[in-house]
């Protein structure tokens, strides 16, 4: 029986900002993505029908789960017949900030074209990817990447592999976060030509490390929606660091550094104030 195992990593946003509304009722977006070692496992085996199994037990919800959309999405793309049982062991944290789901269901299509033998080219995939949601395109190809539109249309970065993020995650904060972020932005939030985004990508082509000059809109609204954050950005400052941000549209926090050995001495001094984090190595583009 035909089987294949894949990495799902998760992403951080080394900058996110909102140029304003679009006629479609979306936003615009500029933002410059980094995958990172943090990750999912899924394991493919070939079966009669689509399956899919989360481990551990409850985190991640099996209805309506992004990874059983893009099976069925390439079944139904291909006209194959065949199925699949996936079985999906959660490492990222649910809900926070971090692409997992995205990344699961990116995962899904790349291992499912081998699995199941189909000739569909990397561009298809790529459009495939955009109809289960806007971060899903990013994690086709991984690495760093410039987003615009949505966050689906793609400029791949130069990676500086050698640095490392430390996220902590302060836990759930219930449902529709991103909705309700971006419901609390005003038209002063707005940039409206992404000169924040444009420098840092600058930076990193020029083979910088984006040390600084991170930044996320979504800071200037957050206190509303997640009444903790202060408190746990404050725990990752009293760390050591002094450039701290949020992971997409949260509640997770990173603060990037330039070596493993202070990733680890940052990651033991959150473990020791009982809370979750995790020392991730930046990764290049795997597509």
């Amino acid at each position: 029986m035909s089987t294949q195992s894949i990495s799902a990593p998760a992403k951080i946003n080394l900058c996110f900002e909102v140029l304003g509304r679009r006629s479609d009722g979306y936003h615009e977006v500029r933002t410059v993505y980094q995958a990172i070692d943090l990750a999912d496992q899924l394991e493919l085996e070939s079966a009669s029908d689509l399956s899919l199994e989360v481990t551990p037990h409850g985190a991640a919800p099996i209805d309506d789960n992004l990874v059983l959309r893009a099976a069925q999405l390439l079944r139904d793309e291909t006209h194959t017949q065949q199925g699949v049982r996936i079985r999906l062991t959660k490492r990222i944290p649910a809900a926070a900030g971090l692409g997992g789901g995205s990344s699961d269901a990116a995962a899904t299509l790349v291992g499912l074209r081998a699995l199941w033998g189909l000739d569909v080219s990397d561009q298809r995939l790529l459009e495939l990817a955009v109809q289960l949601g806007a971060d899903v395109p990013f994690f086709i190809h991984g690495g760093t990447a410039m987003g615009a539109g949505r966050g689906e249309v793609l400029t791949p970065l130069p990676t500086r592999d050698d640095l490392w993020a430390v996220v902590l995650y302060p836990g759930e904060v219930g449902d529709n976060k991103t909705a309700r972020l971006y419901g609390l932005l005003t038209p002063e939030h707005y940039s409206p030509h992404g000169r924040a985004t444009e420098l840092l990508a600058e930076r990193i082509r020029e083979g910088r490390a984006p040390l600084d000059g991170l930044f996320n809109i979504f800071e200037s609204v957050v206190s509303s929606a997640y009444p903790g954050y202060a408190t746990f950005k404050i725990a990752l400052e009293s760390a050591g660091v002094r450039d701290v941000h949020m992971a997409g549209a949260g509640p997770s926090l990173f603060a990037v550094v330039a070596t493993a050995g202070e990733a680890a001495v940052l990651q033991e001094k959150l473990a020791a104030l009982k809370l979750t984090a995790f020392a991730s190595r930046f990764l290049p583009a795997w597509g």
